[in-house]
């Protein structure tokens, strides 16, 4: 029998194949038992469910509960089931440690969704020669996701040295007068390198569909 979600949740069943992106659970705001409830609906119906911003008590229980569950405790991704592999490579660079639970919300959503990822971290511009170094297998991706704090220049530089398009990514790291990120999105918004686009602040998961509509829409 078909799980019977939460009665104030409407589940869109159909829209991974109207959009190309399933539906995914934000977990942040919901209780454990509906983030269940959803999961299963939605694993009966599809094989797969995905949730992000998942609390870390939640996750692990969730885990060990859930059909086919994998819980990532830094992402705050949960998945349940698979999608088809793509053969798509798709590169997630950050530019610290401290952006690291962005990155790995992008990694995580983009491997969930079939795709191969390659993890570029702590490859930030205070140390120019670690981006360098990286250069050539960040050029062999289909598309990358940047994400960086501070001043957010990452994905210019970044941009000025491959050929793959970026989806910048801001993050809220940083000291007083990056104001949360702000400092960060404005320096992304305003970047002088071409073929850059740029998804709200610490949004992992955005940057991750913008990435995966970009190598599966043809």
């Amino acid at each position: 029998m078909t799980p019977v979600p939460p009665q104030e949740a409407r589940l869109d069943f159909a829209r991974g194949a109207r959009t190309n992106v399933p539906e995914v659970v934000y977990g942040a705001g919901k209780t454990r038992e509906q983030i269940d409830a959803i999961a299963r609906a939605l694993y009966a119906e599809n094989g797969f469910a995905l949730a992000t911003r998942v609390a870390e008590a939640d996750g692990i229980a969730l885990e060990a509960v859930l059909p086919e569950a994998r819980y990532h405790v830094r992402a705050r991704v949960l998945a349940c089931g698979s999608r088809p592999r793509t053969g798509m490579r798709i590169g997630v660079a950050c530019a610290g440690t401290s952006d690291l639970a962005v990155a790995e919300e992008a990694a995580r959503t983009l491997d969930a969704f079939g795709h191969d990822v390659g993890e570029f971290y702590d490859v930030g511009v205070a140390g120019i020669h670690r981006t360098l170094a990286v250069r050539d297998e960040l050029d062999a991706c289909r598309v990358l996701v940047v994400v960086a704090g501070m001043e957010g220049a990452l994905p210019s530089v970044i941009a000025g040295l491959v050929r793959p398009p970026i989806v910048a990514v801001p993050t809220s790291v940083g000291y007083g007068a990056s104001f949360g990120g702000l400092a960060a999105l404005l320096a992304m918004l305003n970047g002088c390198a071409p073929g850059v686009s740029v998804v709200n602040i610490d949004n992992g998961f955005g940057a991750a569909c913008v990435a995966h509509k970009i190598v599966t829409l043809v």
